[in-house]
């Protein structure tokens, strides 16, 4: 049996583990709300330690927290920005409303583990109280709000690191595949030809067109509610308070959070973190199209398009022996249904907002940052594992291009739009290419046929169109 000691509440007494750094009202908390087994993320601790030690600071220099007391705070806070404790937050990701829970469980560890710097027994909380010290200035309704901003912040970071990594490898490809010239496809039909590379660039530039919106996304989630108290008006703060531990909190942070222009509004509203779940439902979407069509690309090999081969990672049968899936692919596809799904669930949220604050910000908090989370550990291992390998299949291309009716277009200035669709259908009812129907029809000379229908001429086809820069 492991040592317990006693801690007490407004609820009354309960036992704690002696080597446990969070307190009472962790307990109970996590009895209460024994759901998932998931704990909070990581992003969402480092941020409540960069607010403990803001707040902290900021009252250590107005006289308004014990020096020595408060120097434990802030290097307590310091640590679990660090990474220590973390395994100490132990309330579930679902729990009561507006995040009370995890803001007690934070205040509870950082005010243990400066019980122990300075020489006390953990739960000696007249020494330094979780409420009178470490949560001085402070309530759960603007600390989360903050938190949950500055979290995203954080972990938007880095998914823009994973999505610039996968980036740079479909640009690779783009470069690798410009001379791989085949069929377009519109409909899931035959389209005029493209390059396999013109489809890699334009899979990387659609990536690129969503992480655009990263600066307008940031400006929302950098104006905080910090200062704001109980209900925005700041009530137990000193005059300046709101300013100077925002303003701190941007130092200690590396990021630039601002005072809101309407603290009530602040304290209101989550649309900030709304705009980011958006981003990501967004992001999530543009991988899955890509997915989707590098599934369709590899299909086969024997019965399906076969165009490029992607890398194999795994066996994909338990019965047929060689079988092996686009398992990359797929998992992607999957991690993009859930974000998906947990941008619907981050939009109820937002919207289920009452009056002075809303009590959902629990679940907004679990569903993006556990969405950024899936595209940080995943996109640099699906481009490694997936993208870098993939190769073309230059033969297969070829040969479903010269097959293509659609080059047929390119004939319609010369013959006209009604021939050439009667010279498809009869071409395709005998089986033959458009190019071989037009020469033995004698609709077109073989020269001709070579000059508008030859490799050489569907490679200058993939190129897209430049306006001319005219006369000087």
């Amino acid at each position: 049996m492991a040592a317990m000691r006693k801690e007490r509440d407004s609820l009354g007494e309960m036992d704690v583990p002696d080597d446990a750094y969070y307190g009472v009202q962790s307990v109970r908390a996590r009895d209460n709300f024994p759901v998932t087994g998931l704990r909070v993320s990581p992003y969402l601790i480092r941020a409540y330690g960069l607010v403990k030690r803001a707040c902290a600071e900021v009252n250590i220099e107005e006289g308004v927290l014990d020096k020595a007391k408060g120097a434990a705070i802030v290097k307590a806070a310091q640590e679990l920005v660090d990474g220590k404790f973390h395994e100490h937050v132990i309330v579930d990701v679902f729990q009561a409303g507006a995040g009370t829970s995890t803001n007690m469980n934070v205040n509870e560890i950082l005010a243990n583990r400066a019980l122990e710097m300075l020489g006390n027994k953990k739960g000696e909380y007249e020494t330094v109280s979780p409420n009178d010290h470490v949560n001085r200035g402070q309530s759960t309704n603007d600390t989360y709000p903050t938190v949950l901003n500055l979290s995203i912040l954080l972990a938007l970071d880095d998914v823009e690191k994973s999505t610039q990594v996968l980036i740079r490898s479909l640009r690779k490809k783009e470069a690798e595949f410009a001379d791989v010239a085949k069929s377009g496809r519109t409909h899931l039909k035959d389209a005029m030809p493209v390059t396999l590379g013109e489809e890699f660039g334009a899979y990387a530039s659609a990536l690129e067109r969503v992480l655009e919106g990263l600066p307008q996304v940031r400006k929302g989630l950098g104006e905080v509610a910090l200062g704001g108290s109980a209900v925005g008006t700041g009530v137990n703060t000193f005059p300046g308070y709101r300013e100077k531990s925002v303003a701190r909190l941007a130092k200690v942070s590396g990021h630039a959070v601002t005072v809101s222009r309407d603290p009530f509004e602040t304290m209101q509203s989550r649309w900030a973190p709304l705009a980011a779940s958006s981003l990501l439902r967004s992001l999530a979407v543009e991988l899955s199209r890509v997915s989707n069509d590098l599934r369709l690309l590899s299909s086969g090999p024997g019965s399906g398009l076969d165009e490029l081969r992607l890398p194999e990672v795994q066996a994909g049968s338990s019965i047929m022996p060689a079988k092996v899936n686009p398992s990359m692919a797929e998992c992607l596809n999957q991690i993009c249904y859930h974000i998906i799904g947990s941008d619907t669930a981050t939009m109820m949220a937002a919207e289920a907002g009452q009056m002075e604050i809303n009590v959902m910000m629990p679940v907004m908090s679990f569903e993006v940052l556990f969405s950024a989370t899936m595209l940080v550990n995943f996109l640099p291992v699906f481009a490694r594992k997936a993208v870098d390998g993939i190769t073309a299949n230059r033969e297969r291309c070829e040969t479903y291009l010269l097959a293509s009716t659609s080059l047929a277009t390119i004939l319609t200035p010369k013959l006209g739009y009604l021939k050439v669709a009667e010279a498809i259908k009869k071409s395709m009812a005998k089986g033959e290419s458009v190019k071989s129907y037009l020469v033995r029809e004698k609709l077109l000379t073989e020269a001709e046929a070579e000059e508008l229908l030859g490799r050489t001429a569907l490679l200058k086809l993939t190129k897209p169109v430049v306006a001319s820069a005219g006369k000087k």
